[in-house]
């Protein structure tokens, strides 16, 4: 697993460079907001989007340079709404990957505004990918970002996000809670998947078992916040723990407890894994990424 964690941070120091590199055109704006947007994209995340997204099109033999603008795409669609989960009117929190949160650093106003600059970005950033397409290249990555803009939107992480909200202060059922998970957190993986098949121009069968695959790990990634919102190391997650409790929020955790949870997560595991058996040697990093994904610590 060390093996794979230090390939994982090569991954995402490579995509880091792309940003950043996005960020060097000419963009005629405050500066103020630059910062906002630069602050939060660069304040450690992980980039398990884009390298999903990415790592799926290259196990299918698909170009990852026409895949590239999509996955920026979808950090920066991640980022923004990291931002705006963080606000007063929402979770209110004042720690996110271990530093103060927009909010906090910049005031409530230009937090929003920067959450809504990187949105905008990163939808300007996947329609430059279509440069130099032509025929059915560029139907099919028009047909991933509108997957992408699908799952960003009121059909996934929006709607997940005000089911969300709408869940405090009551005990949800069974039903609303895989609907907020699925929503919320599941549908930005899944999606990710779905345009690295796409772009690969995958078999459906083969898109079929990745798609199970990534709702799979989307439901074990949000099983697993629960987790550490009561188990975790507020240090090493680079968040507060206990969250869920402040906001009176249902969880996997408090409707079925911890043992249960964890036996979810490792069911979840298996079975993601075994969605990529019959797709070959090359989902090998596939694995071990569901594996870390189950398996973490923050």
């Amino acid at each position: 697993m060390n093996d794979f964690k230090a390939d994982f941070k090569t991954k995402g120091l490579k995509i880091n460079q792309h940003l950043e590199k996005a960020f060097q055109q000419s963009i005629d704006a405050p500066e103020v907001i630059i910062e906002a947007m630069k602050y939060s994209l660069f304040a450690g995340g992980k980039r398990l989007r884009p390298i999903l997204m990415i790592e799926t099109c290259r196990a299918l033999e698909g170009d990852v340079n026409v895949i590239m603008p999509l996955a920026l795409g979808m950090e920066m669609l991640h980022t923004y709404s990291l931002i705006h989960d963080d606000l007063p009117a929402m979770d209110n929190d004042d720690l996110r990957r271990g530093k103060p949160t927009n909010h906090k650093m910049f005031g409530e106003a230009t937090a929003i505004l920067a959450g809504d600059g990187l949105l905008n970005f990163g939808v300007e950033t996947m329609l430059q990918g279509t440069k130099g397409l032509s025929g059915e290249r560029l139907s099919n990555y028009i047909g991933a970002m509108k997957i992408i803009m699908s799952a960003s939107g009121i059909n996934g992480m929006i709607g997940g996000q005000v089911a969300d909200m709408l869940s405090e202060e009551r005990v949800i059922s069974l039903e609303e809670m895989d609907y907020i998970h699925l929503h919320k957190t599941s549908a930005l993986l899944e999606a990710c998947v779905q345009s690295g098949c796409i772009i690969a121009r995958a078999e459906p069968a083969t898109q079929g078992r990745l798609i199970s695959y990534s709702q799979r790990i989307g439901l074990a990634f949000q099983i697993v916040d629960d987790i550490l919102d009561i188990e975790g190391n507020e240090e090493e997650l680079g968040k507060p723990v206990g969250s869920d409790e402040k906001n009176h929020k249902s969880t996997f955790v408090s409707l079925y407890g911890m043992e249960a949870s964890k036996l979810k997560v490792a069911e979840l595991e298996h079975e993601a894994v075994g969605m990529l058996k019959p797709i070959g040697v090359n989902t090998n990093f596939l694995e071990k990424l569901a594996r870390y994904i189950c398996q973490r610590q923050k």
